[in-house]
């Protein structure tokens, strides 16, 4: 039998709702060691991946166009939600929490598998991809066992991190945001000296305009830039003052997100022919053009060669992208896995993962589990795809993203509901309009998120369709063009595979609910 969560006085306040006493026990080993500026580095090495830049910028102008509307449209009605949820249910595991006191443990037990899952998912698929990449671009070829000794490296270097206290811990998300701060900087200074000295491509106005096909194209990426706000709100009892610093972190981090994302999109485009934008070298490429104006050349052919301190600015930058790229898993990592260890200490999954290390205060073994399946998610991905990073790159992506917006379709709708259920709790900041106002933004960032899921399934959905321009076909991404089939397996046999863990995850939380009574 599912209980509702009840109100108890713990670290939060009487008006908060508490979980089962599985998690009460859990909560004394936990350190309130997250500030306000912590929060904020946290949120923008999570909000700020370079994982998708090139993908990005492999639309042309026009996806800085719907950068700029899916900022307006989404990325605003998105951070209002979190913050308000975030400032009014301040407990340790976040939107597990929202979800659950919305729509009872059973939902929320499986949609939080779905979110904590992606993690794995992503560090073993598109990240770690993306820095072998690098490393082969910047330094020396990995052949043969020498790609999976270098994987398992970044896998569990990252593992490691995630391990530590939250004091610790907490200067992972410190240095990945400031990585990236210097490395996008440091590129757009080099776009500016590359452009005085060589000229740039220029950008034809007609390409900005915004067209559904690019919408379509685009509308994946481009919001899975643009989320991550709940993830502080998973370790909402390590921080000091969370009703304040929830909120202003949000809006913070948000600007300096499209900040840190819009200039070196614009500089890719400057540097690199349309032809030659690759989505998993995009970045990667047009780093190495840039950088040929402190020494190297650019061969006819597109072939870039660094030497000098050109050279020397390509490693430093590989290994900052490389940085960038391992503290986005790692701090994606400390949300989820906390809220996941949640979950399993409520009841929607199995107690011993719901352990909370007295040493370090962390879920360590919710870490170390993830990690083992990013490891067996990155061998079994290398050999399906015989070594093809291009077709590698492009599933794990597509699957990481998909298996977190079907997360939060069950997720975004908890502000609206809790606001009809729980109307009395303190909300130190609320979204505007009352009821009616937080109906509209829960509507719109699900139906965006929603909509997401379906063309990551079936790319190129509505392509052609009244009226408009394109062929659903040229939607695939290029490593799978003319493989439909072969491509929405790679998302649905994993997304089906997830819920019956969900699910059996949640069966193996029955002792759980059973004590609590």
């Amino acid at each position: 039998m599912t209980h509702a969560p009840t109100t108890s006085a713990h670290p939060q306040g009487p008006d908060t709702p508490d979980l089962s006493a599985g998690w009460g026990e859990q909560r004394t080993r936990l350190r309130k060691d997250l500030r306000r500026l912590d929060v904020l580095f946290f949120l923008i090495c999570t909000l700020v991946g370079l994982d998708t830049i090139g993908s990005v910028a492999a639309q042309g102008p026009q996806g800085l166009t719907w950068m700029a509307i899916l900022a307006l449209a989404f990325f605003l009605p998105y951070g209002v939600l979190v913050a308000e949820l975030g400032a009014a249910f301040p407990v340790q595991g976040g939107p597990y929490v929202w979800t659950r006191l919305a729509f009872g443990r059973l939902t929320a037990g499986v949609n939080q598998l779905l979110y904590w899952i992606s993690n794995p998912v992503w560090v073993g698929g598109s990240l770690c991809i993306i820095a072998l990449t690098t490393w082969e671009e910047f330094f020396t070829p990995l052949p043969g066992v020498w790609k999976y000794v270098a994987g398992f490296v970044f896998i569990w270097g990252g593992a490691l991190a995630v391990v530590q206290s939250v004091r610790i811990g907490k200067w992972v998300p410190i240095a990945g945001a400031v990585a990236r701060v210097v490395l996008l900087g440091f590129f757009l200074v080099s776009v500016v000296v590359y452009a005085v000295r060589n000229g740039v491509h220029a950008l034809p106005a007609g390409g900005f305009t915004p067209t559904y096909a690019g919408f379509v194209a685009l509308v994946p990426v481009l919001i899975f830039n643009y989320v991550g706000f709940e993830l502080p709100s998973s370790a909402a009892e390590e921080m000091r003052n969370p009703r304040r610093d929830i909120p202003l972190s949000i809006f913070r981090s948000g600007l300096a997100a499209l900040v840190l994302y819009g200039g070196p999109i614009l500089g890719i485009l400057f540097v690199l022919p349309g032809e030659r934008i690759g989505s998993l070298g995009g970045f990667i490429d047009a780093c190495k053009a840039v950088f040929t104006v402190y020494g190297g050349s650019i061969a006819a052919d597109g072939t870039v060669t660094l030497t000098g301190f050109g050279s020397v600015c390509g490693g430093i930058a590989a290994a900052g992208l490389i940085v960038g790229l391992l503290t986005s898993g790692v701090t994606w990592a400390m949300g989820a896995h906390r809220a996941q260890a949640v979950a399993c200490a409520d009841g929607a999954g199995p107690a011993w993962l719901g352990r909370i290390s007295a040493k370090h205060g962390t879920p360590v073994r919710v870490n170390l589990l993830s990690a083992v399946l990013a490891s067996a998610l990155f061998v079994t991905a290398l050999n399906l795809t015989g070594g093809d990073g291009e077709k590698y790159f492009a599933a794990g992506l597509g699957l990481t993203i998909c298996t977190t917006f079907i997360s939060y379709v069950i997720t975004f709708p908890s502000l609206a509901v809790l606001r009809r259920k729980h109307p009395d709790v303190p909300r130190p900041y609320a979204v505007p309009g009352g009821l009616l106002g937080a109906r509209l933004i829960s509507g719109l960032a699900t139906a965006f998120v929603a909509f997401t899921v379906v063309v990551l399934i079936w790319p190129g959905f509505g392509v052609g369709w009244f009226g408009t321009g394109g062929n659903p076909a040229d939607s695939l991404p290029q490593s799978f063009a003319g493989q439909r089939a072969a491509y929405t397996l790679s998302q649905v046999v994993p997304l089906v595979l997830f819920v019956a863990i969900g699910l059996g995850f949640y069966a193996a939380g029955a002792r759980t609910r059973r004590e609590e009574g």
